[in-house]
């Protein structure tokens, strides 16, 4: 199971502001913090950027690897950012997040997936958009992993998102994507998952709340990769203790471990 440390991405005001003073230091203690935390890929984003984002993704591939031995998951649909950066990565197997079924996007990232061998996270849309319908989602996510896997690309290497949305414009909630999860976990137990975790609750306050209980609700129904904030330890605290309670944490060794870390302060 992966932890993807979110953090560094453009998106964040914080972050978009650390990029444009180029302040190194700041970019590394928090890519070193997601280290410590727990995470096991470090996400990186410089989408923002749209006239030199495939620089700016460079210069930050190069300052994170300064100081952290991680694996690093590129987080860009631009493949000009991603065949630049890609040459750079030193740590482990990369990350590509991500791939979809939408032709132009497919035929521009999986060349780079074959070429540099990397890991890819594979949304389940494709030019008609995001699926409504849980059974829509599923048809899309076993048309590209089949794609994906007769193009060359190792199963153990694709991690399926069902794409989380936000809740406060989906009057469906998270439904679709945990029927999705459902009905594709009973017919490809092997197949992995990987979702978006704050994703959920954006636009809303009390987001930290949403996240943690949407967790522990995706591991319910075989979802085991996230990406999300390691440095918020309630949301740590319950994805140990959700995976404990889903049977797959033996002898709930990793909750122990984080029991002895205090991620658990009950009153």
């Amino acid at each position: 199971m992966l932890i993807v440390g979110e953090l560094l991405n453009s998106s964040r005001l914080a972050i978009r502001t650390l990029l444009e003073a180029e302040d190194k230091a700041a970019l590394q203690d928090i890519a070193r913090a997601q280290e410590a935390a727990g995470a096991n890929y470090l996400d990186l984003n410089c989408g923002v950027f749209i006239e030199d984002e495939a620089k700016r993704l460079c210069w930050l591939v190069d300052v994170v690897q300064e100081v952290c031995s991680l694996p690093l998951c590129l987080d860009s649909p631009n493949a000009s950012a991603l065949k630049a950066a890609l040459p750079l990565l030193k740590n482990g197997p990369p990350l590509i997040n991500s791939i979809s079924a939408e032709r132009e996007r497919y035929d521009q990232v999986l060349p780079l997936v074959l070429a540099h061998k990397t890991k890819v996270i594979a949304l389940a849309m494709d030019d008609s958009g995001i699926p409504a319908t849980a059974e829509a989602r599923v048809a899309v996510a076993n048309r590209l992993y089949a794609d994906l896997c007769q193009a060359g690309v190792k199963a153990e290497d694709i991690y399926l998102d069902l794409l989380v949305q936000p809740i406060a414009t989906m009057e469906a909630g998270v439904q679709p994507l945990l029927a999705a999860a459902r009905q594709l976990r009973a017919k490809q137990d092997s197949a992995q998952f990987i979702a978006g975790l704050s994703n959920v609750s954006y636009g809303l306050p009390n987001r930290a709340l949403l996240n943690r209980y949407f967790l522990i609700q995706a591991i319910s129904v075989g979802i085991d990769n996230f990406i999300f904030n390691p440095l918020d330890k309630e949301l740590m605290g319950a994805y140990y203790a959700a995976r404990a309670l889903a049977g797959q944490d033996k002898f709930c060794a990793a909750y122990l471990k984080a029991h002895r870390k205090g991620y658990y302060k009950l009153n």
